[in-house]
């Protein structure tokens, strides 16, 4: 059994634009001086969607990716930025973390390690700072999660004596995990596949990269934008971190609610 106190942010997959599509659609429609500045893929989809709603090639205004887009937020024109979309993996979380993970369901979509199917007499576990820096309260989240890990292994030995007359394999361990993981703590580590568009990750970075959210997800939180603000400075780059007493961060933004 591992002690995991700090989570990992996967930035697995972004988008790409199919640049000769795009140039036939400015031909067809006698656009023949317009290009963005951005190689980032996902800003210059958010600029053509945005230009697409006024049909303002011809004539640009204002001018460039970062402009424009800086435009876009400042008028909360958030519609837009739903065409720019990031993968994640997010691991070393607890269930308590995608619980509340999951409640943000507009632009998210979500592929979580099942537990039905993963077995967890190994499972790794996620402390709680707070918890970790005091001996004593920490002996006690110990003994706890050691505690509900012994009875998960027990438990599925003998769920799976009591299953035995089932002969799928697959569908006799799944009956006992299922059964079994009722004991699981919160604490227990998952792993959770992310998608997300740049409007709904500005939400939740709102929301979690904040100094009244729990610990865990504005970790997270904090972590992806930091990530964003690598990969598409012009769709984050609004955003500033304070650091707090408890060594996490907030950020903030005079752009709230895109």
């Amino acid at each position: 059994m591992k002690i995991i106190r700090e989570p990992s942010v996967y930035l697995v997959g972004k988008q790409t634009t199919n640049d000769s599509e795009i140039d036939r659609f400015l031909d067809d429609h006698d656009v023949d001086n317009w290009s963005s500045d951005t190689d980032v893929a996902g800003q210059k989809l958010c600029e053509i969607a945005g230009r697409v709603c006024y049909m303002s090639f011809a004539k640009p205004r204002p001018g460039g990716n970062e402009a424009y887009l800086d435009r876009i937020i400042n008028v909360r024109h958030g519609s837009v930025l739903e065409h720019c979309v990031w993968n994640f993996i997010f691991t070393g979380v607890s269930r308590s973390f995608t619980h509340e993970l999951i409640r943000h369901r507009a632009g998210f979509g979500y592929s979580q390690l099942s537990q039905r199917y993963v077995d967890e007499s190994v499972a790794d576990y996620v402390e709680p700072a707070c918890i970790a820096e005091d001996a004593e309260l920490h002996a006690v989240w110990l003994a706890a999660v050691e505690h509900a890990q012994e009875a998960y292994v027990k438990l599925v030995a003998g769920l799976n004596h009591k299953f035995a007359g089932i002969e799928d394999k697959t569908q006799r361990r799944k009956l006992s995990r299922q059964a079994a993981r009722s004991v699981l703590p919160n604490a227990t580590e998952t792993k959770i596949f992310v998608t997300a568009n740049a409007r709904a990750l500005r939400h939740f970075i709102e929301l979690r990269a904040n100094e009244h959210a729990e610990t865990e997800i504005r970790v997270v939180a904090s972590n992806v934008l930091e990530i964003l603000l690598t990969e598409a400075p012009n769709l984050f780059g609004d955003y500033d971190f304070t650091p707090l007493p408890d060594q996490t961060r907030a950020a903030q933004t005079k752009n709230t609610k895109v």
